[in-house]
């Protein structure tokens, strides 16, 4: 999961903050400028000014005017506002109406100083990252940012979960998940059921019955099977690069993708960009590892 914040709301006094868990259903541009202008009236300061209130009515409209218009005028009354919040769009990876990006890249390009915009998503955001980042304004939390650390990974087995491992099986653990948060967690369910501990660690793999359902049904269930044979295919490898990847793929068409013949190359940008399994060694693109 990747999580972008604005460069200042990391640190700081707390600040109000509203909350928009997302789903599939909100790719309705006026629907989700709604809930987004609901989500700022429950914001002390925004509410009693009654921020927001003539562009909800205006999206209830039959005709409602065009969304950079309603932006606009929202923009316009946070401005006068001086007190700094937040406002947390969640699962945003689940919108893929270009006219919401479209309208979201307008706000971030005449976000008032004192609102904060936080996006949590499994994939890259179809936004100007790369203008948002060059100038200062974005900070991305990354899974390397994520992953917990050996000492975490101790209180959370030990304390949270309710095991008593020693410090060498918390280390393999964290060295075979990698410090991932959900597998630690699904690792920590099986060994609840095992007699065995030290055994069931020194053979845990990726293929445990839990982590092995959670990939299935959470990642690799929505996406198409041109993917899944590339998955299959190049998991054999210790090291990814795409003319290594299209040599042992011998150039499959990309079903599913709507890319038409593609390149072991883009697959792995497309994988990257989407925080599927891969992780990059480089910063050019050229090699990567699976997870």
């Amino acid at each position: 999961e990747t999580r972008f914040f604005p460069e200042n709301l990391v640190s700081g006094p707390p600040r109000p903050v509203a909350w928009i868990s997302l789903d599939e259903g909100d790719n309705d541009p006026v629907r989700f400028w709604a809930y987004v202008v609901a989500a700022l009236q429950t914001i002390p300061g925004l509410n009693e000014a009654g921020v927001g209130e003539a562009p909800l009515a205006a999206l209830r409209s039959p005709q409602p005017p065009p969304i950079t218009s309603l932006l606009t005028a929202l923009i316009n009354e946070i401005a006068l506002i001086p007190d700094h919040f937040a406002i947390v769009l969640d699962d945003y990876h689940l919108i893929t109406a270009q006219q919401i990006h479209d309208g979201l890249t307008f706000l971030l390009d005449h976000l008032p100083p004192q609102m904060h915009l936080v996006i949590t998503t499994r994939s890259d955001p179809f936004l100007p990252l790369s203008r948002l980042r060059a100038r200062g304004q974005m900070i991305d939390i990354r899974a390397d940012d994520l992953r917990f650390s050996p000492q975490e990974t101790t209180t959370f087995l030990n304390h949270v979960m309710g095991l008593a491992l020693s410090g060498d099986q918390v280390v393999t653990l964290e060295t075979r998940t990698e410090g991932w948060i959900a597998g630690l967690q699904l690792a920590a369910l099986s060994m609840q059921s095992q007699e065995d501990t030290a055994g069931f660690i020194s053979a845990f793999t990726g293929d445990d019955r839990y982590i092995a359902d959670y990939l299935v049904d959470e990642v690799l269930a929505q996406r198409p099977q041109g993917t899944k044979d590339f998955l299959l295919q190049t998991s054999i490898l210790d090291r990814l690069t795409g003319p290594l990847c299209d040599a042992i793929t011998g150039f499959p068409p990309l079903v599913g993708e709507g890319q038409g013949e593609g390149s072991g190359q883009a697959i792995l940008e497309r994988l990257e960009q989407a925080n599927l399994f891969i992780v990059p060694l480089d910063n050019r693109r050229r090699w990567y590892r699976y997870h």
